[in-house]
């Protein structure tokens, strides 16, 4: 419409050109075309018009500009609108009807008188509001209204229509009666209640009602329930809808009084409260006891967990002390020859310790495990062994490896430990022996088997165990994966077992499957999915004699104990590498911001001082892009570690670790560096 004023010819309605307009047109006109809502501006003597986009959308016509605002905007108010805007009054016209394209049609209008520079009025400026669609919805709900009246006073239940309001407990907090029937009053005992809120009616029992009715005005879900309104005593059974648009935020209610009813049914009521007491004090003696139970046979699973550590914990330890002595003893005597056999067996009792503290952060989920290509035949000869010394003599332990296995992509000691876990339960099974036999294959499941499994249809790799022991019957199979659930005897069990061998099955985007007969022994079969890539392997660590020069790479080691620092720096040095120590964040951070080079930064996880090993990590990259980094932990704080997820070019080696272990990674990060 600017456009269209500017190129237009404005000589029939005794205006000059805009470029010779009075600036108190061109203010006018301006605020006018940029206005958001509908509006009009009728200027001079000839009360010509000017109006903006949104007037000429309002309208439903092509624009009228220049002629008489009577003429472009025909309402009935429209002379008294200029004359009283002219006299330098503001004016508010509500409810202002006109006709749009044949129709009729409503606004609101605000006029208001535009000045010279002088003062002197010279033209009215007005703003419209269009409110068909609200007039036109507010006829429709008067005649609804008028239907459902007549509807109303012909009923013999109580009816009326509550509206939701936002009040001082929240959004729709309360409500009010805006119709009801005369059978209001006679079924709920309340008179005259429209125009009454709830909360001013009922205000103890007002949650209730509004929780029930809200449901109803949120979902759009008819109800149908009992309740009490207690302010008169009567009991009611209801119905409820919601009136549609939900916009209008309506619901209407339907009921009647069933007091009489009710009072008939306290009295059964009251026959069974007595007996219904003695059940509930049974069943809390019951829940008491089960909880007794339950407790006792975690206290017991403890105390099998930790004096079983204790044992191998106090043999591992009596291994590696009892060589550090005969070491010692030796050097003090001078006979060297037999160093060499005590570190061999300190160093083994050592390791064996380290793979046990792994396995029970394993087990805890403590330990920041990531799933690698696995060939599962390569795990079952340790692994078997372990099984015949955990199940004893009596229980025959075979293994059947299936040939050209496939590799799963598996954690592998989540792995063991669901197979160890379901090796014991074999063995209880059997308590006067038997046979354990472990047997893994590559399995193709199709459409149907798959479905029959919980699967996706494809390859797998199976991991079974078996055993001959007394089976479990068909309704005990269908609970034996519930949490807390065993068939073992009181005291001999927990039931988490087989439960977290189905979580593990699970993550692993594979599935568990139980077969058993009574009298005939079970299988237990895990199935995991066939990784179609090679299988991962750990390259072999350097040899720590096999002393190379690296002279011109640097490492920076940071970590709080000064034993592991010592055992890092020296090993590196054998190596030839040059070392910087620090003993926290903090001073590992000033040496890299000292401009001194560094290679490779190894870092403690844990780290005091109020900077971890990953925010170490994080600010040397910031100072060092590309800057190689591995973090070391006895603990591996996996929510540290952004729950494995690193970058690249860093790694973890879990402590404890072998010296050859640790300077092969580092050798080989170097390298690929």
């Amino acid at each position: 419409m600017g456009a269209a004023i500017a190129a237009g010819d404005w000589t029939d309605a005794a205006l000059p050109p805009p470029s010779a307009w009075p600036a108190a047109l061109k203010v006018a006109a301006g605020m006018m075309l940029v206005s958001p809502i509908p509006t009009f501006l009728a200027w001079g003597e000839t009360a010509a018009t000017l109006h903006n986009d949104a007037a000429r959308a309002m309208l439903g016509l092509p624009d009228a500009l220049g002629r008489p605002f009577v003429e472009a905007f025909p309402i009935a108010q429209g002379a008294e609108l200029l004359a009283r805007g002219r006299l330098g009054e503001s004016v508010v016209l509500e409810g202002v009807p006109f006709i749009r394209l044949g129709q009729e049609a409503w606004c609101n209008l605000l006029a208001s008188p535009v000045r010279d520079e002088d003062g002197v009025v010279r033209g009215v400026l007005v703003h419209c509001n269009d409110i068909t669609t609200r007039v036109l919805d507010d006829r429709a709900r008067l005649a609804d209204e008028r239907r459902y009246r007549a509807l109303f006073e012909s009923m013999d239940e109580g009816f009326c229509v509550i509206e939701f309001l936002d009040g001082p407990h929240g959004p729709n907090s309360d409500y009010i009666h805006i119709m009801a029937n005369a059978a209001y009053e006679r079924h709920a005992g309340i008179p005259n209640v429209v125009g009454q809120k709830l909360r001013e009616m009922v205000p103890d029992e007002a949650d209730a009602w509004v929780a029930r009715y809200g449901a109803v005005l949120r979902t759009g879900e008819p109800i149908r329930f009992e309740q009490e309104l207690v302010a008169t005593g009567r009991h009611l059974s209801l119905s409820s809808f919601r009136i549609e648009p939900p916009e209008l935020k309506q619901v209407a209610v339907l009921f009647q009084d069933v007091t009489d009813r009710k009072r008939t049914e306290a009295a059964l009521r009251h026959l069974n409260e007595t007996l219904e007491a003695r059940i509930a004090e049974a069943l809390e003696e019951r829940e008491r006891t089960e909880e007794a139970l339950r407790q006792a046979q975690k206290m017991e699973a403890v105390g099998q967990l930790t004096g079983g550590l204790a044992h191998d914990f106090n043999n591992l330890l009596a291994g590696i002390s009892g060589a550090f002595e005969m070491i010692g003893a030796r050097l003090a005597q001078g006979r060297t020859g037999d160093v060499e056999r005590y570190l061999a067996a300190g160093q083994g009792a050592a390791r064996r310790a380290a793979a046990l503290t792994h396995r029970l952060l394993a087990f805890s989920r403590r330990q920041t495990l990531a799933p690698k290509a696995v060939i599962i035949n390569r795990l079952m000869a340790d692994f078997v062994e372990l099984v015949r010394r955990t199940v004893g003599p009596s229980i025959e332990v075979d293994m059947v490896a299936a040939t050209a296995l496939w590799p799963t992509l598996v954690d592998a000691n989540q792995l063991e430990n669901a197979l160890l876990n379901l090796c014991i339960n074999a063995r209880d099974a059997m308590p006067d022996g038997g046979r354990i036999t472990i047997e893994t294959g590559n399995r193709w499941l199709d459409d149907r088997s798959a479905r029959e499994q919980g699967l996706e249809p494809g390859q797998y790799v199976s991991a079974c165990v078996s055993d001959t022991g007394s089976g479990i019957d068909k309704q005990t199979l269908e609970r034996v994966f519930d949490p807390f659930f065993t068939t073992k005897p009181i005291g001999q069990g927990t039931g988490l077992g087989l439960s977290m061998v189905y979580g593990f099955a699970r993550q692993s985007n594979g599935h568990v499957r139980i077969y058993s007969e009574v009298g005939q022994g079970t299988m237990v079969c895990l199935y995991l999915p066939r990784h179609l890539g090679a299988e991962d392997e750990e390259p072999a660590p350097a040899p720590l004699d096999a002393v190379q020069s690296h002279a011109d790479r640097t490492v920076l080691v940071v970590d709080d104990e000064p034993t592991v620092r010592m055992l890092v720096t020296d090993a590196l040095g054998e190596l030839g590498y040059a070392c910087i120590e620090a003993q926290d964040g903090a001073a590992g951070l000033r040496i890299l911001q000292g401009g001194r080079r560094v290679d490779l930064l190894i870092t403690d996880v844990g780290l005091p001082g109020g900077l971890n090993g990953r925010q170490v990590a994080d600010a040397a990259r910031a100072l060092r892009p590309g800057l190689k980094v591995l973090f070391i932990t006895g603990y591996a704080e996996n929510a540290v570690l952004n729950h494995g997820h690193i970058e690249h070019g860093m790694e973890v080696l879990t402590k404890p670790f072998a010296i050859a272990d640790l300077t092969g990674r580092i050798d080989r990060m170097l390298r690929e560096g």
